[in-house]
């Protein structure tokens, strides 16, 4: 649905396994303040909440989400002992320690015997096999309604054999079980997927965020309000110790440089609006110049404006936080999730916004918040 600014509204998922709680509690109170979206772009199990999202009528997808997020949580239910930093730093660990031994029900188990010195088939060359994902994506997911047109849907993945990235989108192919599995491959956890007959792998290896792609795939006056819900934030304290330098590594990493690359889009894409403006005033005599056909192409009048919401992490979170699987820290996240957007959308930096003149505005409304 559009909103009442006439923009088009869309999803930026980004990749961070077990961190993705987070987004499905975001998106869940977005749907819920009736923000549904036209579109929605994910990597990883952005791709996988994505999915859900997009294969499920608007009344079910909460539902549908929660039913995920539940499946995936369910080996671990009972809450820590206390909620002192050690404590809990602790309970993460032994979560984290659960998820590496026995899987996560509903996403991934390991492989009895993992192929670390024999060879083994292309498609199981990993520690884990990802049975239960197919087996949970064909169950929450209605991969015709995802492929009607209703939202549409793009996940990204890079190809095994020649390292390139590749986005599967909606409005060119048909998205099936393989794609969004293609986009959580993350190497060596979980196997390359085929599809065509080429080998894919998660897509967080080249950019952990489908931003730029929804940005450069916009219309010429297609307006949008992009909702960007990462799970790695690329600002963060110094560390002190060598697990946080692990974490802090990990952050930087997967953050995939969100906010120099919202400032390069933006400064970019100011340009291109003033090039559609001055389309207006250009001679007659200057419209068939082969230098101004070229300008004239690279125009842009789409008004675009990024919410950033941006998952900050706790003092007791390791490096281990993307594959700490419990309920209680699933809740958590889901309720930061909710939380970031409440604030959000009660502010007046969003209430009282209009769409902007040139380029791109950024609104950044929770960054003040404490995780």
């Amino acid at each position: 649905m559009t909103t009442t600014l006439g923009e088009k509204n869309v999803l930026v998922l980004q990749g961070g396994g077990a961190l993705g709680s987070y987004q499905a509690g975001a998106a869940a109170a977005l749907m819920s303040a009736g923000h549904a979206p036209d579109w929605v772009a994910g990597i990883s199990i952005g791709a996988i909440n994505a999915a859900i999202i997009c294969g499920n009528p608007p009344e079910k997808r909460v539902e549908r989400l929660t039913e995920l997020w539940s499946r995936m949580t369910s080996r671990l239910q009972v809450p820590p002992l206390s909620g002192d930093i050690v404590t809990r730093r602790a309970f993460n660990e032994f979560s984290a320690a659960t998820t590496a031994t026995f899987g996560v029900p509903g996403f991934f188990s390991p492989r009895p015997t993992p192929p670390l010195l024999w060879p083994a088939s292309e498609t199981a060359v990993s520690i884990y096999g990802t049975k239960p994902l197919r087996e949970t994506l064909l169950e929450l997911v209605d991969f015709d309604r995802l492929n009607s047109g209703e939202t549409r849907i793009s996940v990204g993945a890079v190809n095994v054999r020649t390292g390139n990235f590749r986005y599967f989108d909606s409005q060119n192919e048909r998205i099936t079980p393989d794609h969004i599995m293609a986009s959580g491959a993350l190497p060596p956890g979980f196997p390359p997927v085929e599809i065509d007959g080429d080998l894919y792998w998660d897509g967080g290896l080249v950019s952990n965020t489908p931003l730029q792609y929804v940005l450069e795939m916009c219309g010429a006056r297609e307006h949008m309000c992009v909702f960007q819900i990462d799970l790695f934030s690329a600002r963060g304290p110094a560390p002190t110790t060598l697990l946080d330098v692990a974490q802090r590594e990990k952050d930087i990493r997967y953050s995939s440089r969100t906010r120099l690359n919202t400032d390069v889009f933006r400064a970019l894409q100011t340009v291109r609006r003033h090039i559609r403006k001055l389309s207006e005033k250009i001679p007659e005599a200057l419209r068939d110049d082969p230098d101004w056909l070229a300008l004239n192409d690279f125009g842009c009048g789409a008004a675009i404006t990024i919410v950033q919401l941006i998952h900050r992490a706790a003092a007791y979170e390791t490096t281990s936080k993307d594959y700490e699987f419990s309920r209680y820290t699933m809740m958590e996240n889901w309720s930061a999730g909710a939380r970031d957007v409440e604030t959000t959308l009660a502010h007046p930096g969003w209430r009282d916004r209009t769409p902007p003149e040139f380029g791109v505005a950024v609104l950044d409304l929770t960054k003040e918040q404490a995780p």
